[in-house]
């Protein structure tokens, strides 16, 4: 649910704000600015809540960044102000993003080799969901003033109410939990002596980091491309009715659905890597459709329904699932965070300069987000040709080799 949550947070501010715009007399200034605070919000926090996630436990986290997300979201609903809405869209953004890596490392954590992938990968088909259930709320709660903006905060209180109560009956993590025993009780396994951030970066784990940091990074500004600009795209470029352009994306969404419900199915499999070679190359044809052929409904269409096997099996869905097997107990939220940190802080930047680039040379914005897809995703395919059936789950428990040239850590 923390899946469906963020998506829920992103589509209904935005919506809300624009209903704002006239019920509160908000400037374009201030829309802009509380809709960068919840992206920066959730990059911090995911930075942040994957440390403490770590450091303290999952369970204290997933269930504090509940209640955040409730306080927030009340907020919203009254807020009358500026300062209130800037105020509360941070907040709401810093308890998604902690939420995010730590929920999935619990779900990793509770699985196991047979099915941790489906049940990480059910996380995409959430956030489709939110994203969904958001934008028909949103379409029907539009013309109905300040009340619809309230509504659809209401809307994410509601859930996050209940999402909480739910989550006091999950236990801590059993992995976290033995990983943490074993390290006050000085046994020196992988898992107990290796939580220090700079593990990240040396070691069997520098190149999963780095390969999953560039792989999600660079991969990610297409698909927020894609989501924040496509019907600005199709309006402002091709010339596009707004309407349309705005109804383009509902035959995708069956279709995205059936990708997601795809790559659950292989998620666990020895042919997930050959689909995520499927997907990487599907994923930059994609992008060279509107580039060479222009941007019409046409183009549009034929590169959504491409795009959909780039984004059901190059992108999310394997980013999450390699970062839970790659990285021990200890490691696990923390890697994950700065991952989502970097790939929200880069897509905040692109996002601020994409309609100046799309303004120079529409062509040469596609030809330049194939460009980032590719080098993304032929960094993962380098690193995790050989790497893509390791899991830390397996080797984690065992004697850490570094330990007897190191000091005991307490």
């Amino acid at each position: 649910m923390a899946s469906y949550i963020d998506a829920a947070a992103i589509v209904s501010l935005g919506t809300a704000l624009v209903i704002y715009q006239d019920a509160l007399g908000l400037a374009p200034g201030e829309v802009g600015a509380a809709s960068a605070a919840l992206t920066f919000g959730i990059a911090v926090g995911a930075l942040v809540g994957g440390k403490l996630g770590d450091r303290f436990g999952r369970r204290p986290i997933f269930t504090v960044t509940m209640v955040l997300i409730t306080l927030a979201a009340c907020t919203l609903v009254f807020a009358d102000s500026f300062a209130l809405i800037f105020a509360a869209a941070l907040v709401l953004g810093l308890a998604t993003g902690a939420d995010l890596p730590v929920s999935l490392s619990t779900i990793s954590e509770a699985a196991d080799d047979t099915n941790r992938g489906k049940l990480v990968g059910f996380s995409n088909l959430l956030w489709m969901v939110g994203m969904i259930v958001s934008l028909v709320a949103g379409g029907v709660l539009a013309g109905m003033g300040r009340f619809g903006g309230q509504a659809l905060f209401v809307h994410i209180g509601v859930v996050a109410m209940l999402v909480m109560v739910a989550r006091l009956t999950i236990p801590e993590s059993a992995e976290w939990l033995a990983a943490r025993d074993e390290r006050r009780a000085g046994v020196t396994t992988i898992r107990a002596d290796r939580t220090r951030v700079v593990e990240l970066l040396r070691g069997p784990y520098r190149a999963p980091f780095l390969g999953l940091l560039v792989f999600y990074a660079l991969t990610n500004l297409a698909a927020n491309t894609g989501g924040q600009f496509g019907a600005y795209l199709l309006v402002n470029v091709g010339g596009v009715d707004l309407q349309a352009a705005t109804l383009i994306g509902l035959p995708l969404i069956p279709l995205g659905i059936v990708g997601y419900l795809w790559f659950m199915k292989i998620a666990d499999s020895p042919k997930r890597f050959t689909y995520f070679t499927v997907g990487a190359v599907c994923w930059v044809l994609a992008q060279l459709v509107p580039a060479v052929f222009g941007i019409t409904l046409a183009t549009s269409l034929i590169s959504g329904v491409i795009g959909i096997v780039g984004t059901s099996f190059a992108f999310e869905g394997i980013m999450k699932v390699w970062t839970q097997e790659q990285f021990p107990t200890l490691l696990r939220t923390t890697a994950q965070g700065a991952i989502i940190a970097v790939a929200r802080f880069l897509a905040a930047i692109l996002a601020s300069v994409t309609p100046l680039l799309v303004a120079f040379s529409p062509t040469l914005f596609y030809v330049f987000l194939a460009t980032v897809i590719a080098v993304g995703c032929a960094t993962a395919w380098m690193v995790f040709r050989r790497r893509d059936r390791h899991s830390e789950f397996d080797t984690e428990v065992l004697a850490d080799p570094q330990a007897a040239a190191q000091p005991a850590l307490t």
